[in-house]
């Protein structure tokens, strides 16, 4: 047995894509749900023990610890009569729970496949994959809209939908479960398993066959899918009902998974520190280094992690919309039509633009506003404060030319064309100086968040080993442009690494492996959050940093002056 758990690991391994700095045992590789053979003595008129005993004492003496063994009450007869019909001898199936085993089912041989779900459970989005827990392999992947935003595209506005009954009604019945509580519940519940069916279309896989469920998701998210009151989450001081939970069945919350397998949500830490976040940690392996690593996670807000082995301090800062593109007009998430490349050749002005897919021009992500806007400002379309030049006043007759023929005024102000309207379509892609200004505040932001960090414990950039920049957002960004523009700081490129969606690689990690599931716990006992709202030294670093590059441009030596930045 101890092998099939050390093959287990290594498949761990494989997903994480690098092993880990520390050795690890093989019992820490155990996954979620594991199967494991198991032969018992048949029944004889000398042996007379229940089918049920017999089966607790043949796996009871093969289990690596002494934790208790638990055998629920509604499984006991599917159990008996698998382990009977099988003849004694099979494969059980066991989950690893916290504080305990669970003898979940009983099969006549070893499954080709046991197949667990990984779920980043996000506010707009929702991403999953399928995962074998025999060899770490990725069976299928599938995302879909969370269908609550019907309700509200933000978390405070499902807040208050899940919360609009008086609370005075809290206070007279305990048990009270506000209706639209119930209704974004159901929502989210309906949603994920229209997502689960999409997930096993094409794999040969039956809802009913996945044994696992790894939930990641922001505070609020969480609360949601449980049904658990928020109201709190976003009143001073802002305590949720929960952070962290006992795995529960998937039949506790309508899931078509299989009936007991075992959700494990991962834990978070406050209101606006989330098991996400945990999960990004977790998959950025910061936690397990001796060196210093920072993470950076850009949704709704930029969260932004520093730490190593032997400590974590986190913070999170509203840095984030402009920077997936929620705040332009144009703006939008990276998907197929999002202009996700600009360029402007500086001595040519020849414009590139690429979109995701290749598909014609619906707007603007994060990753392309953020090329767009470095690429205006080294063409010099923009000053240092992200205000669009006077073409009345270049003396380049080519730049005067190219600003002519790009900037409009449209609603009475200012924007630059990037995407000329199609014949007999309204179909334009424009950056307007409303959305240059939103977009210099959340770089400003950005790097802000960054500087009080670092700067919380005494380091500098340079003392940084790495920067994971995770999501979609770190998928698709240039840091050279980042870096241009102020946001990030002027470091070597090979400083910074994409680690994707990093919620989904935790959420995988911990259906593999026992460790994951552990380092979870751990790490939510080591970190320490600074809460920025009222932090004077990161307003200050805000107003410094709302120029492009910055009031102090010694800041970025990579990053070309310009003749009125000299003077």
């Amino acid at each position: 047995m101890k092998s099939d758990w050390f093959l287990v690991g290594q498949a761990r391994q494989r997903i994480n894509g690098k092993k880990k700095e520390n050795k690890m045992s093989s019992e820490s590789m155990i996954p979620f749900v594991f199967a494991v053979p198991v032969t018992a003595e048949k029944p004889s008129l000398q042996d007379n023990t229940a089918d049920l005993d017999r089966l607790r004492h043949a796996f009871r003496a093969i289990l690596p610890d002494t934790r208790p063994l638990e055998i629920p009450f509604a499984r006991i007869v599917v159990l008996c009569r698998r382990f009977r019909q099988a003849g004694f001898s099979g494969v059980a199936l066991v989950n690893d729970l916290p504080e305990r085993w669970v003898l979940a089912d009983f099969l006549p041989e070893m499954p080709s496949t046991l197949p667990a779900m990984a779920l980043d459970l996000g506010t707009t989005h929702l991403e999953a994959t399928l995962v074998d827990l025999l060899t770490g392999r990725i069976l299928s992947s599938a995302g879909c809209e969370n269908s609550q935003i019907e309700y509200g595209a933000d978390i405070l506005s499902r807040i208050h939908q899940a919360t609009n009954i008086r609370r005075q009604k809290r206070e007279i019945d305990f048990s009270f479960i506000d209706p639209g509580l119930a209704v974004l519940q159901q929502s989210i519940v309906a949603c994920i398993n229209t997502l689960t069916a999409e997930l096993v279309a094409d794999c040969g896989v039956e809802t009913g066959e996945i044994r696992a469920l790894s939930v990641s998701g922001n505070t609020t998210m969480t609360h949601l899918l449980l049904g658990l009151d928020p109201f709190h989450i976003c009143r001073e001081p802002y305590i949720p009902m929960v952070n962290g939970v006992e795995p529960m069945e998937s039949r506790e919350l309508g899931l078509i998974l299989h009936g007991a397998a075992p959700v494990w949500i991962m834990p978070s830490i406050g209101s606006y520190f989330g098991g996400d976040l945990i999960s990004g940690i977790l998959a950025s392996g910061m936690a397990a280094s001796e060196q210093t690593r920072m993470l950076i996670d850009v949704g709704t807000n930029a969260e932004v992690v520093l730490g190593n082995q032997d400590w974590l301090i986190a913070c999170a800062g509203a840095a984030g919309p402009a920077l997936e593109g929620g705040v332009a007009r144009m703006g939008m998430r990276a998907a197929p039509g999002a202009i996700e490349y600009v360029s402007i050749d500086p001595e040519t002005y020849a414009l590139e633009v690429k979109t995701i897919g290749g598909v014609p021009a619906r707007g603007l992500c994060g990753s392309g506003l953020i090329d767009l806007v470095a690429s205006l400002y080294l063409a010099r379309i923009i000053d240092i404060r992200g205000k669009f030049r006077d073409p009345a006043r270049e003396n380049d007759p080519a730049r005067a030319a190219f600003m002519r023929q790009r900037l409009v005024m449209r609603d009475g102000q200012p924007s630059f064309v990037v995407v000329a309207a199609r014949d007999g379509d309204d179909d334009e892609v424009l950056l307007e100086q409303i959305d240059l200004d939103a977009m210099i505040r959340s770089k400003a932001a950005m790097y802000a968040v960054l500087a009080t960090l670092v700067n919380q414990v005494g380091l500098a950039f340079v003392d940084l080993t790495e920067i994971c920049v995770a999501g979609a957002f770190g998928n698709h960004i240039n840091p050279q442009q980042a870096i241009t523009l102020g946001m990030l700081p002027d470091l070597d490129l090979s400083v910074y690494r994409a680690i994707g969606n990093s919620s989904l690689r935790g959420a995988e990690q911990v259906l593999l492996a026992r460790s994951a599931r552990q380092e979870c716990l751990d790490i939510v006992s080591k970190i320490t959050y600074v809460e920025l709202n009222v932090n004077q030294e990161f307003m200050i670093r805000f107003s410094g940093a709302r120029f492009i590059p910055h009031t102090d441009p010694s800041l970025f030596p990579s990053v070309p002056l310009f003749a009125e930045q000299k003077e």
